[in-house]
C-alpha cells in the first residue's frame, strides 16, 4: 500500500480501533502527534510503534518539537529553548552560535527519533520582523542572512541524527500581524521585496539539502490572488520551478482560520493538492478529516508518494543509550544556560 496525501491526528494516548481502521485508508499517509498524545517517553514510543505497525510502508509520524512555546513532548524530554535565543549569540559570536545551533538540531531530532517518531516540523525559516506575535522567538533572527546560516546549521544537526528537515512557513510568515490559526493574514509586499527578505532562507536551503517545506496560510496580494498554500504560482512557479526545489511540500493545517478561504474541507484539500502540495494536514477535526480522506479515495500522485517515502526517520537510537552519550550530556548542559520564556501550549485545540 502506498502513502496517501493526508496527514491526520489521533485523539489520545493509545490508538483506538476506529482510528486504526481509518489509518488503513489508502488516502492516509501520516499522523501528527500533539501534547494530548504524550504522557511519557515509554507511552509515546508504544503509540508510535502501533501507528507504524498498521501498514506497510509505515505511515509517516510527525510532531512540532521546535522548542520554547512549541514543544509537544516535554516531561522526560529536554526542554528546548526557543531558537530566537540564539540571535544575540550569533550577533556576538557567529561561529559559536552556529556550533550550538547545530547541536540543538541534533538533540531535538535525536530525542524525537528515540521514541519512534519520524520527523519534527522544523526548522522555522520565518524572519522575526517584529510584526508577527505567533512567530516571534520561534524565528532564529530578524535578518535573512542570519536565519539562513542558523537554519542550515540546525538542519545539519537534524541530518546527523537521521531526521529529514521541514522548512516553514513558505514563503514567510514574519511580515503579517494576524495569526493564521484564526484568520487569513495579508502581506502586501511585492515579490521583489519578498525576494530580498523572506524568500532568501528558503531559496538557499532548497539548494542545500532541505527535504521538505510547510506552506503558510498567508495571502501575498501583490503576488497572487490565492493564499500561498493554495497557489500554483507560489508552489509550482516559484518553489518548484524558480527555486528548483525537489522535496516534499506539506500544507499547513487545513483546520486553521487561514484555510477557510478555500471552502469546505474536501475543497481545501483538493485546492492545496492541485496547487502542488504533496500532503495536506487536517488536525483537531476528526469528522472533517474523515470527509477529506473519503473525498480523496481515488487520488494518486506517484511522484509525491516517492518524495514522501524519503521522509521517514533513517535511524531510531535507543533512548537510554542516547542520554548516556557524551554529546547529549554536553549539548543539554550548554543549552540549559539559554533563557526560556513561559511554556505556552500551542496545540490550538
Amino acid at each position: 500500500m502506498s502513502m496517501g496525501p493526508v496527514m491526520l491526528d489521533v485523539q489520545g494516548l493509545e490508538l483506538q480501533a476506529e482510528e486504526r481502521e481509518l489509518l488503513l485508508h489508502p488516502a492516509v499517509g501520516g499522523v501528527i502527534l500533539f501534547s494530548r498524545n504524550y504522557e511519557s517517553p515509554e507511552q509515546v514510543t508504544k503509540l508510535a510503534a502501533d501507528i507504524h505497525a498498521v501498514r506497510q510502508p509505515p505511515l509517516l509520524i510527525a510532531v512540532d518539537q521546535e522548542g520554547g512555546r512549541v514543544q509537544r513532548f516535554r516531561d522526560g524530554f529536554f526542554r528546548l529553548p526557543p531558537v530566537g535565543v540564539f540571535s544575540e549569540l550569533y550577533d556576538d559570536n557567529p561561529a559559536a552560535a552556529l556550533a550550538l545551533v547545530e547541536d540543538a538540531g541534533w538533540l531535538m531530532a535525536s530525542e524525537v527519533l528515540s521514541v519512534g517518531v519520524d520527523l519534527s516540523f522544523a526548522p522555522v525559516l520565518d524572519l522575526d520582523l517584529g510584526v508577527s506575535a505567533v512567530i516571534g522567538d520561534r524565528a532564529f533572527h530578524r535578518t535573512p542572512e542570519a536565519v539562513t546560516e542558523l537554519a542550515m546549521a540546525y538542519q545539519r544537526g537534524m541530518h546527523q541524527a537521521g531526521m529529514a528537515s521541514v522548512g516553514k512557513h513558505f514563503p514567510g510568515h514574519g511580515g503579517v500581524a494576524i495569526d493564521s490559526h484564526h484568520g487569513l493574514p495579508e502581506d502586501e509586499r511585492s515579490l521583489a521585496d519578498l525576494q530580498q527578505q523572506d524568500l532568501i532562507p528558503f531559496a538557499r536551503l532548497a539548494r542545500n539539502g532541505m527535504n521538505s517545506v510547510m506552506v503558510a496560510h498567508v495571502l501575498y496580494s501583490q503576488v497572487d490572488s490565492q493564499p500561498a498554500g493554495f497557489s500554483r504560482y507560489w508552489l509550482t512557479g516559484i518553489l518548484r520551478d524558480a527555486m528548483q526545489f525537489q522535496g516534499v511540500i506539506f500544507s499547513d493545517d487545513l483546520s486553521m482560520g487561514g484555510a477557510e478561504w478555500a471552502g469546505d474541507y474536501p475543497q481545501r484539500a483538493q485546492l492545496a493538492l492541485q496547487a502542488g502540495c504533496d500532503m495536506v494536514l487536517v488536525c483537531n477535526q476528526p469528522e472533517r478529516a474523515v470527509e477529506v480522506v473519503e473525498s480523496l479515495s481515488n487520488y494518486t500522485d506517484p511522484a509525491a508518494q516517492l518524495r514522501l517515502a524519503r521522509m521517514h526517520g533513517r535511524q531510531f537510537p535507543a533512548r537510554e543509550t542516547l542520554r548516556q552519550g557524551q554529546r547529549w550530556k554536553s549539548v543539554t548542559t550548554r543549552l540549559a544556560r539559554c533563557e526560556t520564556e513561559s511554556w505556552l501550549d500551542m496545540d490550538m485545540e
